[in-house]
């Protein structure tokens, strides 16, 4: 090409993908007359630029001859040149290759190359000749050195790949059939690294068979360009000859395996092929490499995981003793397909998809391919669930290529058959582009690159010409969003056929197959599921077309939370509740994080559920930010709605229904994460506050009337006591209080008293009664001489006791006394007489310290429940509330009156402001700390999860999942919470012993 001629085609080569037009007029100038005839093919190339640059180190690298046949092949052959300049611009290793191998440009002038697949047995044997070995033999073995021998076998095996690359690129073969070849190439490779390891291991490989068992992708008949392959290795002694025991044949079959895992992965000037992995053997890592079939049944048989069958159902034999190997798989094939009937199924399943996702690094995490929401993962585990539910009954759903499996589960109907071309259209995308991506450096990788460069050369490679970059990522978005549709459907949309008349060319389950997808994602009563699925979806009113089109991916939230049967079930009751009020249904098909919302609710918690049965519209809270109110703000709205009653019963109901709606709110935010466990003691103290504080006004106004009183003849406290007055309130808690009055002027002193007292009954009683609004058990017992001492006392009188009867625990009680209802002045009053009492001078006196331990003591003795395990109770275990709390008070009794910041009813403050003095040492204060915020939030998941309070770890296995779900440990991780649990509680009781019991 004349440089005027060049200069003048500056935009046709922009036109044709070229990026830099000066390199690539340079290049094309080396190529001569070859180059304008060439042009067009080369503006199909992924990278132009890329192709005609490697086009010439090529022919830089031939005789002249030599260069001249490839020119003119080029410019005869339009097969020959779409398969080069195709590779050339997709790929920098394959060009790199053809620059060390210039004469393999040959290769891909096979005219059969773009419409022929080679035959397995054909690759195998050209990869056994590359070593040396005969491929006639029985077990080949290399003849060639070691050395030539291993560079040999890359070489063959890029050869190989690089036809089957050009295919692939200029024939668009399916994706399906190049993860078929790919995977065929693999077992041929293996096997020819296994004849290399026979030459390394000498005579005495001929002691044992050997079998090469391919898993996961190459199992599967589905590897990528460049992947690791997985194996397992199995073993038995040469049957030609009785004398060979079972040890030396395992151990000659482990020197065979090693090799052959070396000579694969080994870097030579020739590079690597690619990672042999046995890590899915039994026992992983940590088990022997290589075992005979007896030894796997073993395993099999007692300790293998669910994922480990997952995984064996894409075993196949690929290399080696085939018969042997194909004996394996038959040996694990009926634990395989009948692996959903094992306990714990569902969990196993979920905790290995659970884990894919958190080895995504969070760098990757939009980017990943494979891993990521959306991606190929999602299908595969899609289909391998549905294969390991429905195979066990149906052999033709035995597949180990994802696609086949799919185009089988759509066959027999579990699979709506345009979901499932739809999801195969998908999936067949992102493998394609999995296969793009890798292609270029021949490198293991799933992340899709950011770079505008590398995104464009993807994006011609997909066959986006024109807007290559941003039609990529427009058509990856599209296929992530279907996935993730698809993924929902073809789980939960058949559930919905077996039991509702739904249009269309939906998947129809019989009503068996539809129980066994149930219990296979945790319904522990699927007939039951079934039942409520049927209620939700029957008829033909828009209340049960917006449901069928909801509860798929409601049903999906379900599995994946503790109790899928309550979700289902809580479901149906709020729906018959609230399914004809308009914005209800419309709410949760617009606003996904309400319905995701609700449904973690439902299928977790108990206690919530209880409420919003009984106050269905609490619904709309979950689509707010469900923080805790102010204590200002639920008085003012507790007062105002109790104002609008004539009748002090109705005005306190009107004020418990807004205290069962908080009450929801504070339980839906623990739920979600979105309150700490302090913020949750807090909001439901200040709840309390405001329900008190209204409550006390209603029945003061009601019983001053009753009694013919104008005004109150006493003015009215109310101080908070034990975890209420700490702001530490739980779920389960009464509120621990005591009254105190203090007469008006000129009233008459019995009158104000038993006013006093009508006013604390009533309010007790009104709070107490039954209804559909959870009671507010109101407890007095702290007060002065406890049950037999007056339910309220005066200012003064609280201060002759004190000053005459009282006793060290009354002022350790009073440590926690918060006066927070009734008249301010009097509240004042009373702090100010409990001050010097609780924080003492000079601090607490041996004689006093000697006797909290001995209370201390006997509450341990005699209040732990009989039957409880003091290591997991959580109130008065080891390390427990208890323990926490008066080795805190201890300190606050000793050093209060110096260091004023002890002088705070609550525990993390008070802990906080000791470390601060000094008083304890922050390690000390830190596990003190930790330990109280972990019991109190199991304290608060068993009531949330029961629906009832608890003061031990749940032994029941749902609960304690639910528990440990709900402390954000994921599916099975029950076990682990229980061990944090005990370490915690275990270093806090050391803590206790040193500080508390000295």
């Amino acid at each position: 090409m004349s440089r005027e001629a060049a200069g003048s085609s500056r935009a046709a080569l922009l036109a044709l993908g070229f990026h830099d037009i000066e390199a690539a007029r340079r290049d094309l100038d080396r190529l001569g007359a070859t180059a304008e005839p060439l042009l067009a093919i080369l503006g199909r190339a992924a990278d132009p630029d890329l192709a005609v640059a490697s086009l010439v180190r090529i022919t830089d690298r031939l005789p002249d001859d030599e260069a001249g046949a490839l020119l003119d092949a080029l410019v005869d052959d339009e097969g020959t040149a779409m398969r080069l300049v195709g590779v050339l611009g997709a790929s920098l290793a394959l060009g790199d290759h053809l620059v060390r191998h210039p004469s393999h440009w040959r290769e891909l002038t096979d005219p059969e190359l773009g419409s022929t697949r080679p035959a397995a047995y054909a690759v195998r044997a050209g990869l056994l000749r590359a070593v040396g070995a005969d491929p006639q033999d029985q077990a080949p073995t290399a003849t060639k050195p070691d050395a030539e021998a291993l560079d040999a076998l890359r070489v063959e095996y890029r050869r190989v790949l690089l036809r089957l690359a050009s295919r692939d690129l200029a024939h668009h073969v399916g994706v399906d059939d190049v993860a078929a070849e790919l995977s065929d190439l693999a077992g041929g490779t293996l096997d020819a690294a296994l004849a290399v390891a026979r030459q390394r291991v000498g005579p005495t490989a001929t002691q044992a068979r050997l079998a090469v068992v391919a898993m996961g992708k190459c199992g599967g008949h589905e590897l990528n360009y460049v992947s690791d392959v997985d194996v397992i290795f199995v073993a038995e002694p040469d049957r030609t000859d009785d004398d060979r025991d079972e040890a030396a044949a395992l151990r000659a079959a482990t020197q065979l395996a090693a090799h052959l895992v070396r000579v694969c992965s080994e870097h030579t000037a020739e590079g690597m092929i690619w990672e042999v992995d046995a890590a899915l053997r039994p026992e992983g890592k940590a088990g022997p490499l290589v075992r005979t079939i007896a030894s796997h049944r073993g395993y099999y048989e007692r300790w293998a995981k669910t994922w480990e069958f997952q995984a064996l159902l894409k075993a196949r034999p690929v290399a080696g003793d085939l018969a042997l190997g194909q004996a394996f798989v038959d040996m694990v094939s009926r634990h395989v397909w009948s692996a959903a009937e094992r306990d714990g199924f569902v969990g196993d399943v979920q905790a290995m998809r659970r884990r894919v996702v958190e080895h995504i690094p969070s760098k990757e995490a939009e980017r990943q391919l494979k891993l990521g929401s959306g991606g190929l993962r999602d299908v595969e585990f899609a289909v391998q669930l549905l294969q390991l539910v429905h195979g066990r009954a149906d052999e033709t759903l035995r597949s180990g290529a994802t696609l086949s499996a799919l185009a089988a589960l759509t066959r027999g109907g579990y699979v709506g058959r345009e979901d499932g071309e739809a999801m195969a259209s998908a999936y067949a995308w992102l493998r394609t582009l999995e296969h793009r991506i890798q292609l270029f450096r021949l490198r293991r990788t799933h992340v899709v690159p950011e770079d505008e460069e590398s995104l464009r050369r993807l994006g011609r490679s997909m066959g986006y010409a024109r807007d290559p970059v941003e039609s990529l990522e427009r058509e990856w978005a599209h296929h992530r969003r279907e996935v993730r549709r698809l993924h929902e459907k073809l789980f939960y949309r058949p559930l919905l056929a077996a039991v509702a008349r739904i249009p269309g060319e939906e998947a129809r389950l019989s009503t068996q197959e539809a129980e066994w997808r149930l219990a296979a994602l945790g319904y522990a009563d699927p007939k039951g599921a079934l039942r409520h699925l049927e209620a939700l979806t029957a008829g033909v009113s828009r209340t049960s077309q917006i449901q069928r089109t909801l509860l798929p991916v409601l049903l999906e939230w379900f599995a994946d939370a503790p109790d899928p049967d309550a979700g289902l079930f809580g479901f149906r009751r709020i729906s018959d509740a609230l399914g004809r009020s308009p914005w209800y249904l419309k709410m949760l098909r617009d606003e996904g994080q309400v319905a995701e919302r609700l449904a973690r609710l439902l299928a977790t918690s108990r206690y919530a559920t209880d409420l919003l049965e009984r106050e269905p519209q609490g619904v709309r809270l979950l689509g707010e930010d469900l923080q805790p109110l102010t204590a200002e703000a639920l008085t003012s709205e507790m007062s105002s709605s109790a104002a609008r009653q004539d009748d002090p019963e109705e005005a306190v109901r009107s004020i418990r229904a807004i205290r069962r709606r908080e009450l929801f709110r504070i339980a839906a935010g623990d739920l979600h994460h979105l309150v700490d466990v302090a913020e949750v003691g807090a909001g439901l103290s200040r709840l309390t506050d405001a329900t008190l504080q209204s409550t006390l006004d209603v029945v003061m106004g009601s019983v001053a009337a009753q009694r013919g009183h104008d005004e109150p003849p006493t003015r009215m406290a109310i101080v908070a006591m034990g975890r209420y007055g700490g702001f530490e309130l739980s779920y389960g808690s009464d509120a621990d209080v005591m009254f105190v009055h203090e007469p008006v002027e000129g009233a008459d002193p019995q009158a104000a008293t038993k006013y006093a007292h009508a006013v604390a009954n009533e309010l007790r009683r009104l709070l107490a009664l039954p209804g559909t609004d959870p009671a507010l058990e109101v407890d007095a017992d702290l007060r002065p001489e406890g049950k037999q001492g007056p339910l309220v006392r005066t200012l003064d009188s609280y201060a002759a006791y004190y000053a005459k009867w009282s006793r060290v625990w009354e002022f350790q009680a009073l440590l926690r006394a918060d006066a927070v209802v009734g008249d301010p002045g009097l509240r004042e009053r009373f702090t100010a007489l409990i001050d010097p009492l609780r924080y003492p001078e000079g601090g607490l006196d041996e004689t006093d310290l000697v006797e909290i331990r001995r209370i201390k003591a006997r509450v341990d003795t005699e209040r732990l429940p009989r039957g409880a395990d003091p290591h997991t109770h959580l109130k008065l275990g080891r390390g427990g509330l208890a323990d926490i709390e008066w080795t805190v008070q201890a300190l606050q009794m000793k050093y209060a009156a110096q260091h004023p910041g002890l002088r705070t009813p609550r525990t993390l403050s008070a802990l906080e402001a000791a470390r601060a003095a000094d008083v304890v040492r922050p390690g000390d204060a830190l596990e003190l700390a930790a330990a109280w915020r972990l019991v109190s939030r199991v304290r608060n998941a068993v009531t949330l999860v029961r629906g009832r309070p608890g003061d031990s770890l749940p032994r029941d296995a749902r609960e304690k999942a639910a528990v440990a779900s709900l402390l954000g440990y994921d599916a099975g991780g029950s076990d682990a919470m229980v061990n944090d649990y005990l370490r915690t509680t275990r270093h806090a009781h050391a803590v206790v012993e040193r500080i508390f019991w000295g």
